[in-house]
């Protein structure tokens, strides 16, 4: 067989290698930014001589529900993955999205190793391993982790004998860089043919566009993206989520905490607000972003709450379970009474005592989740066909597109 299907499209089996980088809070201005000032020589040549386009990221604009997007070419509605957190209705059980209970199909990485193309993943937190390397026949590991890794059938005692150096600290950019790493060494020693590599967003919540810990950061991502292309791969990098900053002019955060203003009003206990950005890693952002999910306890008091929080400053829309799931495309059995989504400068959270401000207040307050950072970068480092750039230009083009685009619209 010559391809294989997953949601109704159909992919062509590689010929030549293949390397998708989720770069992790991407937004478009970084790269548009370091490319104005002559920054970034690789990522540069991928925008004349390759396709360079910016797309969309699925909602809520968070890391699990990209991610696995992105691995599957569909949206949520199809994979079932719709958060990095969510409450299970059932046993009112809040639940960290870190295996594969909740996925629904296949990815495009498993099909792909199944059909006989040396497959790999890394990324930086070991919460994604478990969903992107399901079922997937092939190296599939963190930077997390990599000491703990064991590489035996390809040689090697751990992943960290296969890079060459220890795992780095959770909260650094060397997370990421230990991820890209790790690929090269993959596909040097002929191990993998497709590679998909998923970064971290440490720097990104952490500094702007511009900023010198931004550049340097973005400059080491373009010094790897040279050695895969010099390898003779194809790269397509996207981003799981852009990246927006939540302050005022004087540079305080502006913040909404949800639960606190449903309890002034229905009383303790008469709504759960959960946030999806949650993550075991939560120093960079607090576990605050830019959408949550609203439970009530009394089915009756909805639309009024619905209203209440429409009223809100720093509230952009309030949906309904139903809106959320037709005009996001989410899974209608896993959404909650009422979905909040933030203004651009706002960040959202449950109850004030949740959430350790602490963490925020070295540097001014970025983050992500709702349509403010939903615009993503989409580069190939391969120029399209004709029918892909006809498909490019007619269609509303999303991130989970990459591996579409590659496979199906390159030579």
């Amino acid at each position: 067989m010559s391809f294989v299907e997953l949601h109704g499209r159909r992919y062509r089996l590689p010929t030549r290698p293949v390397v998708v980088i989720c770069i992790d809070g991407c937004d478009p201005e970084y790269i548009s930014d370091a490319l104005h000032r002559g920054l970034c020589p690789n990522l540069s040549g991928m925008v004349r001589q390759g396709f360079a386009g910016i797309a969309d990221c699925v909602m809520p604009s968070f890391t699990n529900p990209n991610n696995v997007s992105i691995v599957t070419g569909a949206p949520p509605r199809e994979h079932g993955i719709a958060g990095n957190y969510y409450l299970d209705r059932e046993t009112g059980e809040e639940i960290m999205v870190n295996d594969a209970r909740m996925l629904r199909g296949a990815t495009l990485l498993a099909l792909l190793s199944q059909a006989g193309i040396p497959t790999a993943a890394v990324t930086a937190k070991d919460k994604l391993t478990k969903l992107i390397g399901n079922g997937l026949a092939g190296p599939c590991f963190s930077s997390e982790r990599a000491g703990q890794t064991s590489l035996a059938d390809y040689g090697f005692a751990t992943a960290e004998t296969l890079v060459g150096r220890p795992r780095p600290d959770m909260y650094s950019p060397d997370l990421s860089l230990y991820v890209l790493d790790a690929g090269l060494e993959l596909l040097k020693r002929g191990i993998s043919q497709v590679l998909y590599l998923s970064l971290s967003d440490f720097v990104q919540h952490k500094y702007a566009p511009g900023e010198p810990a931004s550049d340097d950061f973005l400059l080491e991502i373009d010094r790897r993206i040279g050695e895969f292309i010099a390898l003779g791969a194809t790269v397509g990098c996207v981003a799981d989520h852009g990246m927006s900053r939540k302050t005022d002019f004087h540079g305080t955060a502006q913040l909404l905490f949800v639960e606190d203003v449903l309890t002034d009003t229905f009383g303790d206990g008469g709504a759960r607000v959960i946030c999806p950005i949650t993550d075991p890693f939560v120093r960079h952002h607090g576990a605050l972003g830019s959408f949550v999910r609203v439970y009530l306890r009394d089915a009756g008091q909805i639309e009024s709450a619905r209203t209440l929080l429409a009223s809100r400053p720093g509230v952009h829309e309030v949906l309904s379970r139903r809106e959320a799931a037709d005009r996001l495309e989410l899974p209608y059995d896993r959404e909650a009474d009422l979905v909040v989504i933030s203004k651009e400068d706002w960040a959202l959270g449950a109850a004030r005592k949740d959430h350790d401000l602490d963490a925020v207040r070295d540097r001014p307050l970025r983050t992500h989740g709702g349509y403010s950072e939903q615009r993503v970068p989409f580069l190939v480092s391969r120029p399209l066909d004709d029918e892909g750039l006809e498909w490019a230009g007619s269609h509303r083009l999303h991130n989970y597109d990459v591996f579409h685009a590659i496979l199906n619209h390159t030579d």
